[in-house]
C-alpha cells in the first residue's frame, strides 16, 4: 500500500500519548511509509519542547519523509481552496495533494476538521481512527 500523509494533529496525539494514540499507531503500521510537509518538523519540535519530549519527537521525525516548503509551494498554498482551511493547514493540504498526485500517499491522517474538509474538497481519502 502507498504511504500515509501525517499532519501534526495526528502525530502530536501520539507524541503526547493522548487517548487514541494506540489506534493511530495501528493505522500507521498499515502503510508502507509516512510523509509530511517540512512544516511538521517545526510544529512537532515546538510541541515537544513545550512538553519536554524532544527526544521522542526526534525519533518520530526520523520515520517521516518530508517535502520542503519552498516558494512554489507557498504560492500554491496562497491560492488553495477551500479558503476555510487555515494558512498552516493549507501547507499540509498542498503537500498531501502533491504526494497523492504522485502516487506516494494513499490517504491523509488528520483529526483537524477543516483539514478533513479540505481533503474532501480535493478528493483525498482521510484516515481518522474512531478510537481517539
Amino acid at each position: 500500500m502507498a504511504g500515509l500523509y501525517l499532519d501534526t494533529s495526528a502525530l502530536g496525539r501520539v507524541l503526547l500519548a493522548e487517548p487514541g494514540a494506540a489506534a493511530i499507531r495501528a493505522t500507521l503500521v498499515r502503510y508502507d511509509g509516512w510523509w509530511s510537509s517540512g512544516l511538521l518538523i517545526v510544529e512537532l519540535r515546538r510541541l515537544a519542547a513545550r512538553e519536554g519530549l524532544q527526544a521522542i519527537a526526534e525519533g518520530m521525525l526520523r520515520g517521516v519523509q518530508t517535502v520542503p516548503v519552498d516558494g512554489a509551494a507557498l504560492d500554491r498554498c496562497s491560492r488553495l481552496l477551500p479558503l476555510e482551511v487555515r494558512s498552516l493547514d493549507a501547507i499540509h493540504l498542498d503537500a498531501a495533494r502533491q504526494l497523492h498526485g504522485a502516487g506516494e500517499v494513499a490517504a491523509v491522517l488528520t483529526f483537524d476538521h477543516q483539514m478533513q474538509g479540505g481533503c474532501a474538497h480535493h478528493g483525498l481519502p482521510v484516515e481518522a481512527p474512531a478510537a481517539v
